[in-house]
């Protein structure tokens, strides 16, 4: 047994394409998070309906966030939120860079 099966990490999802990790400040209400990215970028950003019920975030989450076509400057989708081991896996492996200051 490895140490990522010891830790209960089995595959992470890496950033793919214009994704970027980011981090949770605070709930903004009407289902909307202000997200703070690794491309030192703010986002507001919302849940997609279609994954609104299997994605849990709360305040100081990691979350992988796909920005809009337009708007992607300031605002994106939240696709997935990391649980702990993975936060540590991400950190180990250099993903999540200044944002490792917020953790």
């Amino acid at each position: 047994m490895s140490d990522e099966e010891d830790q209960g990490v089995g595959r992470v999802r890496e950033p793919e394409g214009d994704e970027v990790l980011g981090i949770v400040l605070r709930k903004e209400g009407g289902g909307k998070y202000r997200v703070y990215c690794t491309d030192d970028r703010e986002r507001i950003c919302r849940i997609p309906g279609s994954k609104k019920r299997g994605i849990w975030v709360k305040r100081d989450s990691v979350v992988l966030v796909s920005p809009w076509d337009i708007q992607g400057d300031e605002k994106g989708d939240i696709v997935q939120s990391y649980s702990q081991a993975e936060n540590e896996w991400l950190e180990d492996n250099g993903y999540l860079g200044e944002i490792s200051e917020f953790l």
